[in-house]
């Protein structure tokens, strides 16, 4: 099978295996894990943060940054579809006991001025907003890439209010891929960011919280807290280390690859919407909503998995294990579906 479902679906290849296997270990909890230092050490050289945590998931870092930011009883500012609101198990009310301000905005991106119009009043009836978070790409956008000039306008904002800003940069290396800005020029407009090894670099498990030491000092007992202390988990920190090495620049190949398939579906009749395709996730949308299952179906029982993306959507993630074969074969299968 073809499996567009996500880019969390990669397979180590056999030389990311072998360097894994390799990896000396230790007890990170005692933060004696050379290959979990190194690849803190790496990432955080890499963004210029003093700081970096290596977690088991993009849930856990998102979860962590919101609970060393957020107080009970206060308020945290998101996109309505962002994932740390959608996907992530309603984790900033249990976790944190913060409540959302969830704002419109184009394609899963916020602006200055949305953001400003949403925070409080220093009124005693409103919570306190405390946190302000963006993510780049934006998932529920397709892949939308934001514009550095906002979000140096929103981050210049955060810091004359005192506010935090976090980015949820679950495929940030995308991102970058595409509006190349220097990772450190870029890092710098944010408080803290949490960046996935396991989605487009290619890596099996593992995100990275960035910030300054003195919030990672935070952030290691709230991971604790979390059950998120792990041992020798220098085997699975080697997966990230050698994708942030050896995975970072072949993204623009996925981004190609998924263009190509975004300008098929918009040949079909029965699409009615394509996403603009920035980056590796393709999502369209379908003429006749009812057909989706249908459509997903067609799509199965030629060899290629796609997932539901709500009401008459479908979304296809172009990662490192599609090759040029499949893409053709899927532009070839895009071609063949036939609907009443």
């Amino acid at each position: 099978m073809i499996d567009y479902r996500s880019d969390t679906v990669t397979k180590p290849t056999k030389e990311m295996l072998d360097f894994m296997f390799k990896a000396p270990v230790g007890d990170d909890v005692f933060q004696e894990d050379p290959t979990v230092n190194e690849l803190q050490q790496y990432v955080a050289a890499y963004f210029a943060k003093e700081d970096a945590l290596f977690c088991s998931s993009g849930t856990q870092t998102n979860q962590i940054a919101i609970n060393v930011h957020v107080k009970p009883g206060g308020e945290v500012i998101c996109h309505e579809e962002s994932h740390i609101y959608k996907y992530e198990g309603g984790g900033i009310a249990k976790n944190s006991g913060a409540s959302v301000r969830l704002l419109p905005g184009n394609r899963g991106r916020l602006t200055l001025e949305s953001i400003q119009k949403a925070v409080n009043a220093d009124d005693i009836h409103f919570p306190v907003t405390q946190l302000i978070s963006l993510e780049d790409t934006a998932n529920r956008g397709g892949g939308a890439v934001y514009d550095f000039n906002e979000i140096i306008k929103i981050s210049t904002f955060c810091k004359e209010k005192g506010l935090p800003l976090h980015l949820d940069g679950a495929r940030l290396m995308n991102a970058l891929a595409v509006n190349k800005v220097d990772p450190k020029v870029y890092a710098a407009e944010f408080d803290s960011i949490s960046l996935c090894l396991s989605k487009g670099l290619g890596a099996p498990v593992g995100s990275l919280l960035l910030g300054t030491k003195q919030f990672i000092h935070k952030a290691r007992r709230v991971r604790k807290v979390m059950g998120g202390g792990m041992r020798q988990a220098g085997i699975i920190a080697a997966g990230g280390l050698y994708a942030m090495k050896n995975n970072v620049d072949r993204l623009q190949l996925d981004h190609q690859r998924a263009v190509i398939l975004g300008e098929n579906l918009q040949q079909q009749t029965w699409v009615s919407e394509v996403f603009p395709v920035e980056t590796n996730i393709v999502v369209f949308c379908l003429k006749k909503e009812k057909q989706k299952e249908n459509v997903i179906q067609q799509f199965k029982d030629q060899g290629i998995l796609v997932s539901s993306f709500g009401d008459g959507m479908i979304r296809l993630v172009v990662h490192l294990d599609i090759t040029d074969e499949d893409i053709i074969q899927t532009s070839n299968v895009i071609q063949s579906i036939l609907l009443n």
